[in-house]
């Protein structure tokens, strides 16, 4: 009765989990565009959440896994990692969910689509460990070209897309800041003149 009961929701929900991708693709493009780390990880963690359920409706186990570990990180990166201090669980729990990473990787194996999640996986959770907000950035654009490769071989207009408008948020926002960095130094090197 429980499953029947389930395969019934189930079948009702499928119809509508590319919201999720809409969702997700949102989600993504705002992530980047983030003035503060802390917002960063948090749209990210709801954006991986979001692409988790697309990538089960379109059968991608290894994106599903690989969204489920970016939500935890995200969640706890947002929270425990600051600019002053790190909890001492945190690295031995990104060391463990990056195992994990990579045995679901090995164990949903779909071929080139599974080895860009995987790296894609592997190179955001080196951007959740970082305390500065523009290494996170470049840690995030690389991981993002990665899942773009993902995304195109699994069919997902939504997770292209949104790879698109990540690495664009990204960039833009890579660049405001070096241009803040710029012109704050600027009246520096004319005072030393």
């Amino acid at each position: 009765m429980t499953a029947d009961y389930a395969l019934t929701l189930w079948n009702a929900a499928r119809s509508h989990l590319d919201l999720f991708g809409m969702l997700g693709l949102s989600l993504g493009f705002a992530a980047g565009m983030m003035p503060r780390r802390f917002w960063i990880l948090l749209t990210s963690a709801a954006c991986s959440a979001c692409f988790g359920l697309h990538y089960l409706y379109l059968g991608a186990q290894t994106g599903m896994a690989m969204c489920a570990i970016a939500v935890l990180q995200s969640l706890v990166s947002a929270r425990f990692i600051g600019p002053a201090s790190r909890a001492g669980w945190v690295a031995p729990l990104f060391v463990t969910s990056s195992l994990v990473a990579a045995c679901l990787t090995l164990a949903t194996w779909e071929g080139w689509a599974s080895a860009c999640a995987g790296a894609g996986t592997l190179l955001a959770t080196a951007a959740r460990l970082q305390a500065g907000s523009q290494t996170m950035r470049r840690l995030f654009l690389c991981a993002s070209s990665f899942w773009a490769g993902h995304n195109l071989i699994v069919g997902s207009v939504f997770g292209l897309t949104c790879d698109l408008l990540t690495i664009s948020g990204l960039t833009i926002a890579f660049l405001r800041a070096r241009e803040r960095r710029a012109g704050a130094a600027a009246p520096d090197a004319a005072l030393s003149l």
